[in-house]
């Protein structure tokens, strides 16, 4: 089997990674911001809102072009584990292009006037845009959770990795009481945690080369 592809998608997870945490250093907005805050932040940092939201769109599809070389690592043992992970967390990555493109739209709803205060908390208390959005908090969450529990069965990677993988779960409840600081903290632990899981990856590639080789030499 050709696994010259491994090295590709494992650039591309730690890119998603990296432009997950430059998307959430770009939000202009407080972690729990009002809708009067909120519509105050989209109209004077409208164009830090929008890189956000292009940041989400890219690590939305290098996540995504990622998640097989996380799969690698799962072999018999955390293989149920790993592929029900992998297949959350893939609703995640997806949920987040649709997510950033949400973004956009909201900002040119907000900038052309066709939005107003008064309206905006009934919009976000419509059903069916929080059905997608517990959807897709869900999805990337389980996934990470069920990732980690597959890496610590499968022992494939250091410690450290599955347990920043937990952090990042862990600080869901109180990320939005700890300001930007912690939301960066958080999305950290997520991008260190891919980078390992990246190298990792990559290594046993490399290893599996060399043994091919041999046995051919």
């Amino acid at each position: 089997m050709r696994t010259d592809w491994v090295p590709l998608s494992a650039s591309a997870l730690v890119i998603g990674a990296m432009s997950l945490v430059l998307g959430v250093l770009l939000n202009p907005a407080d972690a729990g911001e009002s809708a009067a805050g909120t519509l105050r932040v989209v109209n004077e940092a409208g164009g830090r809102w929008l890189g956000m939201a292009v940041m989400y769109f890219f690590a939305s599809i290098a996540m995504t072009l990622g998640l097989p070389s996380v799969l690698t690592l799962f072999d018999d043992r955390g293989r149920k584990l790993g592929l029900a992970g992998a297949a959350l967390f893939l609703v995640g990555a997806i949920g987040t292009c649709g997510y950033a493109l949400l973004m956009v739209f909201f900002r040119a709803m907000v900038v052309h006037e066709a939005i107003v205060q008064r309206k905006l908390q009934a919009v976000t208390d419509d059903r069916g845009l929080a059905a997608f959005v517990y959807v897709w908090i869900f999805g990337f969450y389980g996934g990470v959770l069920l990732l980690a529990a597959g890496l610590f069965v499968a022992k494939r990677t250091q410690a450290w990795v599955p347990g920043l993988l937990l952090v990042f779960v862990a600080m869901m409840p109180v990320v939005s009481y700890l300001g930007r600081v912690g939301m960066a903290v958080q999305v950290m632990s997520l991008a260190v945690a891919f980078t390992g899981i990246a190298m990792a990856a990559v290594t046993d590639e490399e290893r599996s080369r060399t043994l091919v080789r041999a046995s051919a030499g």
